[in-house]
């Protein structure tokens, strides 16, 4: 198979740990040729459909020079067999209208995974809402009022935008914080921008656990990224250690209740965060924590996640 990876810039990955490079190893070892642009070399035009500026890819083996790249040419989305949208948040304009582009280039035959209109239907916080038999209280407004209320009731919450990811800009609200107003008026920008408010789970010191599903079936195995002292977040970006374990009886009820609806969404990989037994977020648009899981507990989650989608383009 081609495989077009849409993706951040390749010289900024961090290949001992990141997802897509896993992605790439497993497929160039089952001899599937890697191309890459980023989001910024998709194009559309009347002539030809959605094309990109793109490279051929080859991996060296090497750090940190881990890959080469042949000469960037012109070519359609629907040549590739397989195109990956795996650019990282924030879910901005940019974002958006990638999106729109991937979804002309799917209407014109290119197979895309994650489905475009998934990526904009499933808003990664927001998503919980399909599934709310899981979550912990919440709510989800750009009132300060309101959010005010739902602290008063609650006593203890956490805040955070609705398009950020890695545990940007995420803020814990005691009882009695005399902060309140201050962080409210600046995660709403004064009431312009709409936040999520969940209850705070002390089960987060346990650690916050992505959970994978492909293709509707959950990796056996989490990733618990357990918060640095004095921390109340567990991103591996904001310091979490992460550590492996199998999944729990609630994670499996989880993950196979939502998993057959995500795939007929057209959700190839998902990243499912869970605080104890609740689920917190429905990440769809790069998940993450392939090398951390097969690194710990021997389980080749990037095999599982290739097989999926070599059956996915028979």
């Amino acid at each position: 198979m081609n495989i077009l990876f849409v993706a951040d810039p390749l010289a900024g990955f961090k290949i001992y740990k990141d997802s897509t490079f896993a992605m790439m190893a497993e497929a160039a070892a089952r001899g599937h040729a890697l191309w890459a642009c980023e989001p910024g070399d998709l194009y559309w035009q009347q002539s030809a459909g959605v094309e990109a500026h793109c490279f051929r890819v080859s991996l060296t083996g090497n750090t940190p020079d881990w890959f080469g790249a042949d000469e960037k040419c012109e070519r359609s989305l629907s040549s590739f067999d397989a195109v990956l949208m795996r650019k990282d948040p924030p879910f901005d304009a940019a974002y958006l209208h990638c999106t729109y582009l991937l979804e002309l280039a799917e209407r014109g035959g290119a197979r895309v995974f994650n489905r475009p209109r998934a990526l904009r239907d499933f808003n990664e916080k927001l998503a919980i809402a399909r599934f709310s038999e899981f979550t912990a209280p919440s709510l989800v407004s750009a009132n300060m009022a309101r959010l005010r209320q739902f602290h008063a009731e609650q006593g203890d919450i956490v805040v955070k935008p609705l398009d950020a990811m890695g545990g940007a800009s995420v803020f814990r609200l005691r009882e009695g914080d005399v902060n309140v107003g201050a962080i409210l008026e600046s995660i709403t920008a004064y009431g312009t921008q709409t936040v999520m408010a969940q209850r705070y789970l002390p089960e987060i010191a346990d650690g916050d656990k992505r959970i994978l599903l492909i293709d509707g079936e959950p990796v056996p195995f989490c990733l618990a990224r357990i918060p640095a002292p004095g921390e109340t977040r567990g991103n591996l970006a904001a310091g979490g250690t992460g550590v492996a374990r199998p999944l729990s009886e609630q994670d499996w009820q989880i993950a196979r209740t939502l998993g057959p609806h995500l795939k007929a969404e057209g959700l190839l990989l998902v990243g499912l965060d869970v605080i104890g037994d609740c689920l917190t977020e429905v990440n769809v648009t790069s998940p993450t924590c392939f090398r951390e899981i097969s690194a710990q507990t021997g389980f080749n989650v990037a095999a599982m996640f290739v097989d999926a989608l070599e059956k996915r383009c028979a």
